[in-house]
């Protein structure tokens, strides 16, 4: 994508002193586009932006269908964007300080139970070229809690199966250490009989996950696999790579572990991030306040 000047500038800036992953940048400036773009048709700059430019903007991405959802990462992009111009003094006064992003409320992510997981992965045809490979990827996407991102870039150098651990490189290049369960070491032990059988591409020799081509998956592809999976299985929810991160964290949280370390195995910086991500379905929820609050206990 063509950038402006100052668009250049806050690249650098997301990816060297915010360490950004690659589509993070992208998305900041896609939507960053999006504002010079209008800027420039009513013959302005970003930099002699007022808010009622920010707010008339804002009420066009509306009209035009975008969701609450997407407007509040659209303002969010811009204020960085703003913050970062003050930071450098390129402007006086910022005019995204007093913008109100859209109330987008809580929108609970959609989970598996552990059956629809269990049917999902046994549903995996063995005998096709890519079967083990797949049963693999999925016990290590559900066992670990992943990213898919974080998935596609496992390496060899990666693995220490003997510590039952894996080395993950979360957002912003951020690495951290997570457990991974003996059922998809299994699983993975038993793929790279069939690894061994790829011609593998040059640079993709330390990649653990490969196409039959011998390179490195696309995300596409992972959301392919799980889409069919489901569908062979016959589970109507959409379901994707995260969903398989929200039940790893959902089924941790009625397990009774511990929120905080839920947030070191997913990787959130913040607690308040996990407390969004992780929920309980109601049935758990009226189990456990049947069985401990103390009206509910018998009397002896």
């Amino acid at each position: 994508m063509e950038i402006s000047t100052p668009a250049k500038d806050f690249k650098t800036f997301l990816q060297f002193e915010k360490s950004l992953s690659h589509n993070s940048v992208e998305a900041y400036l896609c939507d960053l586009q999006k504002l010079e773009a209008y800027l420039s048709s009513i013959g302005k700059t970003p930099a002699q932006a007022e808010l009622e430019d920010l707010q008339a903007l804002l009420e066009i991405l509306r009209e035009n269908g975008v969701k609450a959802r997407s407007q509040a990462r659209i303002v969010s992009g811009w204020r960085a964007f703003y913050r970062f111009l003050a930071l450098e003094k390129k402007i006086e006064k910022d005019p995204s300080e007093l913008l109100e992003s859209p109330k987008t409320g809580l929108k609970l992510p959609v989970f598996l139970t552990l059956d629809e997981i269990n049917s999902i992965i046994a549903g995996i045809d063995l005998s096709q070229p890519e079967g083990q490979r797949n049963r693999a990827m999925l016990e290590t996407l559900y066992s670990c809690g992943l990213r898919v991102s974080e998935l596609l870039n496992i390496r060899f150098s990666d693995l220490f199966f003997d510590e039952g651990f894996i080395r993950v490189e979360g957002k912003g290049g951020k690495q951290r250490l997570v457990p991974i369960s003996p059922v998809a070491i299994k699983e993975i032990n038993l793929y790279l009989d069939d690894r061994r059988h790829i011609d593998v591409k040059k640079g993709f020799e330390d990649t653990l996950f490969l196409n039959r081509r011998g390179r490195r998956l696309s995300r596409v592809m992972i959301f392919k696999i799980i889409r069919n999976q489901a569908e062979l299985a016959g589970i109507h929810k959409t379901v994707s790579p995260h969903t398989f991160r929200h039940s790893f964290a959902t089924h941790l949280l009625e397990g009774g572990a511990n929120l905080r370390a839920i947030q070191q195995m997913l990787g959130h910086e913040k607690i308040a991030t996990t407390e969004i991500y992780t929920h309980l379905d109601r049935d758990f929820l009226r189990t456990e306040i049947l069985e401990h609050h103390p009206r509910n206990q018998k009397k002896y």
